[in-house]
């Protein structure tokens, strides 16, 4: 029963994790954006006490199921593995291994110091909800829209509009080798020592084990009826029990209960060592084998299973109210211009507490329905998400971002309030101009600047017979982007926006 119940739940978990990321619509966050939430880093870095204070007691009271049932990285581990080809070889059996302190602990450590410092890109890389988050978004994300595609094509012949089309484009490059080559990594490490990842370089995973050590539930060996056969040890994906002295390393152990299930002599528990009980047991008719008292078996999975529903509904209340997006127009491709400072979302406050907030999960930029936001290629900040404007523009009444940032990198912001943040402004390029290139009239940034920060003006100071030209008032712009999205000036627009270190309010 504890296998199956963690196999039940870790299933909903991770498919419901995974619509959140591959849903283009918003109608994913409206039900199960709260799941993002209750990760552990994302709870820390947002200092969601509530949530943290729930995980750690999560962990103290059970141990570090976190990990294999709420975590969709530990999941997806556990899926890789279980996928695993040629899995009645000696080759690739799992089997008790020490801990490799040597390298967990400097990871940690180094984890640790990149948090503090804001060295996002080095976060983002370790960080496992931030991993998942860019292998769902950046692989399974565009099979999701292809599939999508296909039903709106042909829901079309049927003249139906039950379905629509999506773009499928490459947000950034770097980012999808580096979410392609995490997956082949796990799926390397999961076929070869199962929980590798989980248990060597996952920065939270270390975390839980100070934690875990000290569960009132762990796995206990009944050493009168142990016969060392080592099933249990070979199917330990966390390679965490040394059968021969009846001892499991807690710090790894992710109780998954393939130990327990794989006992064929009943020498496994899961409960408390001081209370340590035998169960009751009755002899079946050949004598062979023991069967449990289901009432104890019952009592465990009905723990672990309200341990997880009773933080899920504590952190429920996070979800919010489905907002609308107003829609999006096709609009042709541009080269992106170099902009000196790079644009933060609108709820970001500053690049200095975005880069140190943000741990790149991509769920923001999974989820804009604009096209604005995309992966940073930047050294320091890579993986973390950047404003550029070549698809849409940064529309006043969408803050969908602010609503599914898990981390506080983006913070919460109405759409009041947004309208009156400046992120950037906007500089023209008079060289790009298609009124001084080709000779025409145009004012296409002027009439769609949503503050009225852009006017025409005559091109020679009292000639108002000839070419007008756009001049910007900062004090006014707050960098949505929308001059520079629709300026026809291709393949560099006539006017960009300047991002701003801090954000300030108009």
């Amino acid at each position: 029963m504890l296998r199956k119940t963690r196999i039940v739940l870790a299933t909903a978990c991770l498919l419901l994790i995974t619509w959140l990321f591959v849903d283009f619509t918003g109608t994913a966050h409206h039900y199960v954006g709260w799941l993002a939430k209750i990760q552990f880093l994302p709870a820390l870095l947002s200092l969601h006490v509530l949530i943290v204070v729930a995980l750690v007691a999560l962990t103290l009271i059970f141990g570090r199921i976190y990990c294999s049932v709420v975590c969709p990285l530990g999941i997806l581990q556990d899926l890789l593995a279980h996928l695993r080809p040629n899995k009645n070889k000696k080759l690739g059996r799992y089997s008790y291994s020490p801990e490799l302190r040597w390298l967990r602990y400097p990871v940690f450590v180094l984890f640790i110091i990149a948090l503090v410092a804001g060295v996002g890109s080095f976060v983002a890389l370790l960080a496992p909800y931030s991993s998942y988050g860019r292998i769902a978004a950046n692989l399974f994300a565009p099979i999701y829209d292809w599939g999508n595609n296909i039903l709106a094509d042909i829901a079309a012949k049927h003249e139906s509009y039950a379905f629509y089309h999506v773009d499928i484009w490459v947000r950034s490059l770097p980012t999808l080798l580096i979410a392609a080559g995490t997956l082949l990594t796990l799926t390397v490490l999961a076929w070869i020592g199962g929980r590798t990842y989980c248990n060597t370089i996952c920065p939270v995973g270390t975390a839980l084990s100070f934690l875990s050590r000290f569960s009132f539930l762990k796995i206990n060996f009944d050493t009168e009826k142990c016969r060392n056969c080592s099933a249990c040890a070979k199917a330990c994906k966390a390679s965490c029990i040394d059968y021969k002295n009846h001892t499991v390393d807690y710090s790894r152990c992710v109780v998954c209960g393939n130990c327990i299930a794989s006992c064929k002599f009943d020498a496994l528990k899961y409960d408390h060592p001081q209370l340590h009980r035998k169960a009751s047991v009755s002899q079946e008719p050949d004598g062979k084998r023991p069967i449990l008292n289901e009432e104890g078996t019952s009592r465990r999975a009905f723990l672990i299973g309200a341990g997880i529903a009773t933080a899920s509904a504590v952190l429920a209340q996070e979800k919010k109210v489905l907002k609308t997006d107003g829609g999006l127009a096709e609009i042709e491709d541009k080269v992106a211009p170099k902009r000196t400072t790079p644009i933060t979302p609108p709820g970001a406050l500053s690049a200095r507490h975005f880069s140190q907030h943000c741990t790149g999960c991509q769920l923001c930029v999974a989820q804009c329905p604009n096209s604005v936001l995309r992966p940073s290629t930047g050294l320091l900040t890579m993986m973390q998400p950047t404003m550029s404007y070549e698809r849409g523009y940064c529309r006043p009444e969408c803050n969908r971002c602010s609503e599914v940032c898990p981390t506080g990198a983006i913070r919460p912001i109405a759409k009041e309030e947004k309208s009156s943040t400046q992120i950037g402004h906007a500089v023209w390029i008079k060289k790009n101009c298609v009124v001084l290139t080709d000779g025409v009239e145009c004012g296409n940034c002027a009439r769609h600047c949503p503050t009225g920060a852009i006017q025409m003006v005559p091109l020679h100071p009292g000639d108002e017979t000839g070419a007008y030209i756009p001049a910007v008032n900062e004090s006014k712009c707050i960098g949505c982007g929308a001059c520079e999205n629709l300026c026809p000036a291709r393949p560099f627009s006539a006017i960009y926006v300047e991002g701003h270190e801090v954000h300030n309010t108009i």
